[in-house]
């Protein structure tokens, strides 16, 4: 058989994620340490798991509804409500999904015809522009400066649209370079925005982890409610990665279109993880603060060490990564990266796997213990010693 007939060009044509070959070379490894890996390091916390296991012992095993549990989308209005002041409706409004991937998955395919062009600030996750070219869009990426603190700026958002562009993906939080955007920031952008019929795809899935600041999201800003897609979820804030938790919520008429597709393909999310998304809505606000706490204290380490070492670091101001330049060894970011964990078992993840203005940077992730933050550092200054 040939394979190369039968496959459909436009998957033929995806890059192989920029991030999994670390782990697979990581996995042959006794002593290796992971910086690579976007995944709290913490366990989801007892009384989370304790729902879902009191869920099966019940014996919740049946389909949910489609849009999900009538309760879970009740917890997630209030939770919004009352952490970031948005106001949606748990019928119509909310829709909950298998990840926050999902919820991206269904906002293209649901808003995109073939050949319209999507805006997507990089360096950003590695998932948007794929998604978008394999149902025929077009991804148009918008490199963001460290001198602008990677920040999507009115000039570059103006520069970027045409008569084709339907979609601007906001991607803050931003994962990989820690990037955040401030009220002043959206309301800019808001601006450019105004006249025309862009939606915009707010990526929220880290905006409980900002520090000294709090998260403000697109649909907080006046006239961009109707226009704003809110995408989120359980994985990074709750520590619940593996439970594949996540939500949209948005207009009525296109939640209604998301949930249309969603029906055919999904049905529904996992109910035993729908139960537990109840508990951490409720009863995790505790929760998000201590790990936050930690995650702070791990922030500043981490850009500290680099700083010492000599890499410039930009201090990040959400998420749980930090991305330092690494222009001044002479090697690419993939050069330093391969080498890296080959001399000393470190992975972390080459910027240019993140998309435009990637190159010359690297990504690590400081959810991981201090033990291992500062056994990384120790191999780090080592193996530049030998550049």
């Amino acid at each position: 058989m040939d394979y190369k007939q039968i496959l459909s060009q436009r998957i033929q044509e995806v890059p192989p994620s920029g991030i999994r070959k670390y782990f697979d070379i990581m996995a042959e490894m006794d002593d290796a340490i992971s910086l690579g890996v976007g995944e709290p390091d913490f366990q989801t916390p007892w009384h989370i798991r304790d729902a879902g296991i009191y869920s099966l012992e019940k014996g919740f095993t049946k389909y949910t509804p489609n849009a999900g549990l009538s309760d879970l989308r009740r917890a997630i209005c209030r939770y919004l409500k009352r952490r970031f002041d948005l106001d949606y409706q748990p019928i119509g409004q909310t829709l909950v999904t298998v990840g926050g991937s999902e919820g991206l998955d269904l906002a293209f395919r649901c808003l995109l015809e073939p050949g319209d062009e999507v805006i997507i600030p990089t360096p950003s996750f590695v998932c948007y522009g794929p998604l978008v070219s394999m149902i025929h869009g077009v991804p148009v990426y918008v490199e963001t400066k460290v001198e602008h603190e990677f920040r999507l700026t009115p000039e570059e958002l103006k520069a970027a649209i045409t008569p084709r562009t339907k979609i601007l993906v906001l991607p803050f939080p931003n994962n990989p370079t820690g990037g955040i955007m401030h009220r002043e920031d959206l309301e800019a952008l808001a601006e450019v925005l105004r006249g025309t019929n862009i939606m915009v795809v707010s990526d929220e899935i880290y905006a409980e982890l900002t520090y000294g600041q709090h998260h403000v999201s697109m649909a907080n800003i006046p006239d961009m409610y109707e226009r704003t897609i809110v995408i989120n979820g359980f994985s990074k804030a709750y520590s619940m990665t593996g439970w594949r938790m996540g939500y949209v919520c948005g207009p009525k008429e296109l939640i209604a279109a998301m949930t249309k597709l969603h029906q055919y393909g999904i049905m529904s999310a996992p109910t035993t993880s729908q139960y537990a998304a109840i508990e951490a809505m409720e009863h995790g606000d505790r929760d998000i603060e201590t790990m936050k706490q930690e995650y702070d204290g791990r922030r500043r380490f981490l850009v500290d060490g680099f700083r010492q070492l000599g890499l410039d670091c930009f201090e990040p101001r959400g998420a749980f990564y930090v991305f330092p330049c690494i222009r001044s060894t002479g090697l690419s970011s993939e050069e330093f990266c391969d080498r890296f964990l080959e001399q000393e078992h470190v992975a972390v993840i080459p910027g240019s796997a993140f998309g435009p203005g990637g190159e010359g940077f690297v990504r690590a992730c400081y959810a991981a213990s201090m033990k291992n933050l500062t056994e990384a550092l120790t191999r780090l200054e080592r193996f530049l010693g030998t550049l």
